[in-house]
């Protein structure tokens, strides 16, 4: 019977060891999205918790992330659900793990100061920027439909974030629809019109997320779980205290350090979005979300950004990882 238990006990430490040793190095693709993960980023906790090197990659927009995720040139990367429901609707080989946030006000519509935009139809004729199948991109076309406003009449350019910042300062553009750091940038010198929070009100929520690549997740499922116990984590203590966490100067320097924020922007833009405990994950990393992404997917199609449906979006979305990272949290309770 002892002999029985070394064994299973050698057999448990050579599956971790395992598992580890599959992923020693890894390559992650983020965005500039400001959240409390950006912290435990920061002070390299994903390291230490996968103990595993991270070669953290900033990307400026999803579509870029799916495109490096398509290739198999990166295992892990941070999107949002819009280009998440047209990667899954191409049949792409990922899944959801883990959301980021429920975006609210970190992502806004900004008219620029003199434009003559007061209203939504003033956007007729005018220009207005944005990542093209970005977050942005699905509330700017939910909002239009929600204001009776064709798009076609509006002049929507694809521009990158950056892009998007070195065209307002040059007076090229007359709004945008962009996240930070472009969006405080365009602040500055306009108004919001509208914020994903209101477009969600009228029934086009959009998340952040992070995604895995199916292979890699079935040969490293712990690495998911620790990467997803840390997410946790450094949520639980944002959401313990938000203001508290947000005065922190600390906190906000790395958070502004990952982004290219302004610190000043940084608290605001933490409220601005919902951030989800592990066990609301679960529950949210199932038919909730999974319906999010069918309905984005469908309203994609509908204004011909893409081109075919998958019968069932369940299959790109699971909680196994998270639910994995509740109960390791809960037993080292």
């Amino acid at each position: 019977m002892l002999k029985h238990i070394k064994l299973l006990a050698l057999s448990s430490a050579l599956a971790v060891t395992g598992l580890a040793a599959q992923a020693d190095e890894v390559t992650i693709a983020y965005q500039t999205g400001i959240d409390p993960s950006k912290v435990a980023q920061a002070d390299g906790l994903y390291e230490k918790a996968t103990a595993s090197k991270i070669n953290w990659r900033k990307f400026e927009s999803g579509a870029e992330v799916i495109a490096a995720v398509a290739s198999g040139d990166v295992p892990i990367g941070n999107i949002g659900s819009s280009p998440l429901a047209a990667g899954a609707s191409r049949g792409l080989p990922i899944q959801t793990f883990l959301v980021t946030a429920v975006i609210g006000d970190s992502e806004a519509l900004v008219v620029r100061n003199g434009a003559k935009i007061s209203k939504p139809q003033d956007l007729i004729g005018k220009k207005v920027a944005v990542p093209f199948v970005s977050t942005t991109h699905y509330s700017l076309l939910a909002a239009l439909k929600h204001w009776k406003v064709d798009p076609k009449q509006v002049q929507i350019i694809n521009l990158r974030p950056s892009e998007i910042s070195a065209a307002w300062a040059r007076g090229d553009i007359d709004a945008a629809y962009v996240w930070e750091p472009a969006l405080g940038k365009a602040r500055a010198s306009g108004k919001v019109l509208v914020s994903s929070q209101q477009v969600a009100k009228w029934g086009a929520p959009t998340y952040d997320l992070w995604i895995a690549r199916k292979d890699f997740a079935e040969k490293n499922p712990q690495f998911l779980t620790q990467f997803a116990k840390v997410t946790g984590e450094a949520y639980a203590r944002y959401n313990a205290d938000p203001k508290a966490y947000a005065a922190n100067p600390d906190n906000v320097a790395k958070i502004a350090r990952l982004t290219g924020s302004d610190p000043a922007d940084v608290p605001l833009l933490l409220a601005g979005n919902v951030y989800p405990s592990l066990k609301q994950q679960t529950e949210l990393l199932q038919k909730p979300f999974s319906k999010a992404v069918s309905d984005t997917a469908a309203f994609l199609k509908s204004q011909g950004k893409v081109d075919a449906l998958q019968p069932d979006y369940a299959p790109y979305v699971t909680n196994r990882f998270v639910k994995s990272a509740l109960d390791a949290q809960l037993a080292a309770k």
